[in-house]
């Protein structure tokens, strides 16, 4: 995989390119201020497969946070699946159910109300079929 990256964008293996310039937007303002930044999310497979998976990484420069960095991309196929199709606004909402924010804290990460978080975590429990959110934490986790 490293060799098909080699002088292209990380455009690539992000689901949507949407995903990679939301995702990105807020990778520049946290690194901006904290020097580093870290969180689980779905990306994309060069065969398409999509695949949680642990990003962590700093810029060179903080003050320009996407010329240059290092970056880690760990796969969590192996504790995590991604079982069913999602949105990418989905997606963003799951990873952020994952890290045990609420509503309030995901909508302020997602520049969104916390009523338009609650209602695609109402989706999500739809399509995962789980009667409550501790249900379906625990699908979006793998347990």
């Amino acid at each position: 995989m490293r060799e098909a990256l080699i002088g292209k964008s990380f455009e690539v293996i992000y689901p949507s390119p949407d995903e990679f310039a939301r995702i990105g937007e807020r990778i520049a303002a946290h690194i901006s201020k904290e020097g580093t930044y870290s969180d689980d999310r779905i990306m994309k497979r060069r065969n398409g497969e999509l695949f949680w998976c642990h990003v962590t990484g700093r810029a060179l420069d903080q003050t320009a946070p996407h010329a240059a960095g290092v970056w880690t991309f760990e796969d969590l196929s192996a504790i995590r699946r991604v079982a069913i199709k999602l949105t990418p606004r989905e997606r963003e909402i799951a990873a952020q159910l994952v890290t045990g924010r609420t509503s309030k804290q995901i909508g302020r990460v997602l520049d969104i109300s916390p009523r338009t978080v609650d209602i695609y975590r109402a989706r999500l429990m739809r399509k995962y079929d789980t009667g409550n959110a501790t249900e379906l934490l625990q699908r979006l986790l793998g347990t």
